[in-house]
């Protein structure tokens, strides 16, 4: 990318983000997306915290909400203290058992950012478009 592109006002910029991960542990996986829900809702108990958190969708959403990407952040991010004591954390930032507290393996990541979309996500009002990471023609 050698062109450099000078913002402007009204220049539609949209980020398309793409994030794999691998559950390696599911256990650990449901226990830091309770555990991401409780940081976001504070009323929130670990029973509720149960009853919100309930299954993939639910577990992604929340650690989506809490650190703005799936395997945010480096492996050895200890859970809060309500989550029980802190597991020790090898050098390399992994658990004894070579998985990452929160039970997931990154698998890849992609980003990639267009310019000048014919409209925003806002502009579509109640119908969204069908496909909402369609390249514009001519991208």
């Amino acid at each position: 990318m050698d062109e450099m592109t000078v913002p402007a006002a009204g220049m539609r910029v949209s980020v398309r983000i793409r994030q794999d991960v691998v559950i390696a542990d599911p256990e650990r996986f449901l226990a830091a997306a309770r555990a991401a829900h409780l940081e976001l809702s504070p009323d929130a108990t670990e029973e509720t915290a149960a009853e919100d958190v309930r299954d993939v969708h639910d577990a992604v959403f929340a650690l989506l909400g809490r650190f703005g990407g799936l395997a945010a952040g480096s492996p050895d991010t200890t859970p809060p203290a309500h989550a029980g004591a802190p597991t020790p954390v090898r050098p390399d930032g992994l658990r004894p058992d070579g998985l990452r507290p929160d039970g997931l393996r990154p698998a890849g990541e992609f980003t990639q950012v267009v310019l000048d979309d014919p409209l925003s996500l806002v502009e579509y009002g109640c119908f969204p478009p069908e496909d909402p990471f369609a390249l514009p023609s001519g991208s």
